[in-house]
């Protein structure tokens, strides 16, 4: 989907369940009025960088990122990784939200700057309730750093 609208949230999963999870328990909230969802670490590089699909997309970046670690094309850690290293992107709020509780995967994505490491639980209701609080607080309560373009 490519948007001229301002983006809040960019969902990075390659798991249809798990977005279609995401993006009802954001809705039931109403968190998910402006969330742009990709399904490969690519995609989200493109989004953030605004190219290929996204080359005319709006200048505003995303409130928060919620990016899932293991993904087709780019993995998760190298998405972050770019992200921190260009000045654009550098910034903005990352919450990795992936199933792994591997400790290496959670030293990783702190090293490489994230700014939460939330492990999916299994349950649905357990899912919603978790994407939900991740919404209020990312969405209402954090303050966003200006940007920097």
């Amino acid at each position: 989907m490519v948007t001229n609208t301002a983006v809040d949230i960019l969902l990075v999963e390659d798991n249809p369940t798990d977005a279609e999870l995401t993006l009802r328990a954001l809705k039931k909230h109403n968190l998910a009025n402006y969330v742009e969802w990709v399904k490969d670490g690519a995609a989200a590089l493109d989004f953030l960088f605004r190219r290929g699909d996204y080359a005319v997309r709006g200048n505003s970046n995303p409130r928060v990122v919620l990016l899932d670690l293991r993904l087709p094309k780019v993995d998760g850690l190298e998405v972050l990784k770019q992200m921190r290293a260009n000045e654009p992107t550098r910034l903005i709020p990352v919450v990795v939200m992936t199933s792994s509780k591997e400790e290496r995967d959670v030293v990783a994505s702190y090293q490489l700057g994230a700014n939460s490491f939330v492990s999916k639980p299994v349950g649905f209701e357990e899912f919603a309730k978790t994407v939900a609080e991740l919404g209020l607080y990312w969405m209402l309560v954090n303050q966003v750093a200006p940007a920097t373009e």
